[in-house]
């Protein structure tokens, strides 16, 4: 990018300011005690200059938005056509609840639905069964049925709005669920838009909602890659998940590194069933965590396109560019919310949903303030949309693609976020891909020593955290405004559960769970079968236990 007698030159000056401008500065105003560097570990420069990104190529390495390698954005133009789509997490309780809950935020100018679900409903169990007392509609809403998704979709046309649904070991029952409720509204499965997440790899690595061993798990998977790749033109079959691998205590660069690693491990797979990745490659998405290191993470949703858009055309030899592309949704920092002073995570949100949106994210969901402390009230959650909506309307940072591109300090950090993420990448391969990474306990442990790390930081005051190591003040929780799930909840939904088994057709569910169970024996595509299942009522816990039956559980092995 830059001449190499230019580059020489401002490295001479640059020692020559050290010794003169920034020794004198530095007797009578020292720096801040403590190493100043990046969550991911490098050092962050005190200045950066063109000596930093001497080696980088304009055209191979940014380029312009829309084109190979993407560094700049997936779209031409970004948000100048159009906003990212606004689409707040939430789920609670029982369907009718949450239907409510969806309705008033569409009514507050949300322009996608995001549903949470349970803890029964991840991990496939109904909501009588003895393993989900106490957890039914707390996490999210609790779905046992079709007849439950009917409630939750209740006047929603969906065939006129984009879903994601946050849904990884049942995901194909919650979408065969979703594909009914759709057909029953006269909404045709071609027009259906949205996502669900689908990623069990990252379920075994920081989040532990899995229920089969990883082989048949990849079954799945690809055999709802296969079926939305034919039937739901519009529809991610998956959204490779880094959010949950950086809330678990990943650094930035391991986030991207295990994020990309999941997904050569869905691409590979897909491609050994026999599926075009110049076709599927086109509905992949991906999930990232937004947190506060501004700058870091504006460099890490730019190196991960990069990376992605290099791996993709170098590794799988896909020749489409659309099939190129990272797109991505970003959730603001869960784990940087604070139950203490808790209006300081409006901030905190606010700077990392900026950060989101510098970086080019297709979509965003920006936490409640007070999530730290329960479930979202409607205050809260009306707070943390607006929130989108005024960088959107009035900080005018949508009007130029890119603005941080060509910035010393950012364009460094993404060629060091990419080159960490890429060391991890060959790294993982060694060791026999991703499956076995995980199996041998490896990724895991890399994560937990980041946490851990960043723990004693803050226990050691290394680390600033506003409002807990320091700045603290005298405050009770408040006792007032919170949503709480009743008790009352439980037993509603064990009762709605009760009454659909004595009014359905049990010999038609019987039929269509053994005709999974044969299908699951076989090689054939699960998807169809399910979708069958569910159009006679048999529950998430009923399909999923059949299939436990056929593939069986995993059970994690110690981490040492």
């Amino acid at each position: 990018m830059f001449k190499e007698e230019e580059v020489r030159r401002i490295e001479g000056e640059l020692r020559e300011w050290e010794k003169s401008v920034v020794k004198k500065a530095l007797s009578r105003f020292p720096e801040r005690k403590g190493k100043f560097e990046s969550t991911s570990g490098y050092e962050i420069r005190r200045v950066y200059t063109p000596a930093d990104i001497s080696d980088m190529n304009y055209f191979e390495d940014l380029g312009f938005p829309g084109k190979f390698p993407f560094t700049r954005g997936v779209q031409p133009t970004m948000y100048r056509a159009r906003f990212w789509t606004m689409r707040q997490y939430a789920g609670f309780g029982t369907a009718e609840e949450s239907n409510k809950r969806y309705k008033y935020l569409l009514s507050q100018g949300q322009t996608g639905l995001s549903v949470a679900f349970d803890l029964p409903t991840q991990v496939g169990y109904d909501s009588d069964h003895p393993m989900a007392e106490g957890e039914v509609g707390r996490v999210g809403v609790a779905i046992d049925s079709l007849e439950d998704m009917e409630v939750l979709f209740d006047g929603i046309p969906l065939d006129k709005v984009s879903t994601s649904m946050t849904i990884n070991s049942t995901a194909a029952i919650l979408l065969a669920m979703y594909i009914v409720v759709a057909e029953r509204q006269g909404a045709s499965m071609e027009n259906l838009r949205g996502t669900i997440q689908n990623d069990v790899l990252k379920e075994y690595i920081a989040r532990g909602t899995y229920i089969f061993p990883p082989q048949p798990s990849m079954r799945i998977i690809t055999d709802i890659i296969g079926f939305c790749a034919k039937n739901l033109p519009k529809w991610n079959p998956i959204s490779i998940s880094g959010y949950h691998i950086r809330e678990a205590g990943s650094t930035a660069a391991q986030e991207v590194a295990f994020t990309l690693a999941d997904a050569i491990a869905y691409v590979k797979a897909a491609m050994d069933a026999g599926l075009d990745p110049n076709v599927f490659g086109k509905r992949l998405s991906f999930f990232f965590a937004a947190h506060s290191n501004f700058l870091e993470e504006i460099a890490k949703f730019r190196a991960a396109r990069r990376l992605w858009a290099r791996i993709m055309k170098e590794r799988f030899g896909v020749t489409d560019e659309n099939a190129m592309k990272l797109r991505f949704h970003t959730q603001t920092g869960g784990s940087t919310l604070t139950a203490q002073q808790p209006m300081n995570n409006v901030v905190r949100v606010t700077i990392q949903a900026l950060a989101a949106v510098l970086g080019g994210t297709q979509s965003l969901h920006t936490n409640s303030y007070d999530e730290a402390l329960a479930l979202p009230t409607e205050e809260s959650v009306r707070i943390a949309l607006r929130t989108q909506q005024i960088i959107a309307y009035e900080t005018g940072v949508g009007d130029t693609v890119d603005p941080f591109a060509g910035s010393y300090a950012v364009e460094a950090m993404t060629n060091e976020i990419e080159k960490r993420a890429r060391e991890y990448i060959e790294k993982i391969d060694a060791l026999g891909g991703m499956v076995r990474a995980i199996e041998s306990g490896y990724v895991q442990r890399e994560i937990n020593e980041s946490a851990y790390k960043y723990q004693l930081a803050v226990e050691k005051g290394e680390q600033i955290i506003v409002g807990v190591n320091k700045f603290q003040v005298e405050e009770e929780l408040p006792a007032g405004n919170i949503l709480k799930v009743e008790p009352e909840v439980e037993e509603r939904q064990k009762e709605r559960l009760k009454r659909l088994r004595e009014k359905r057709d049990n010999d038609a569910v019987k039929k269509a769970l053994e005709r999974i169970r044969e299908v699951a024996e076989g090689d054939e595509n699960l998807m169809p079968v399910i979708i069958d299942a569910v159009r006679v009522y048999a529950t998430v816990g009923e399909i999923t236990e059949v299939l436990r039956g056929v593939f069986g559980e995993y059970t994690e092995a110690p981490i040492i």
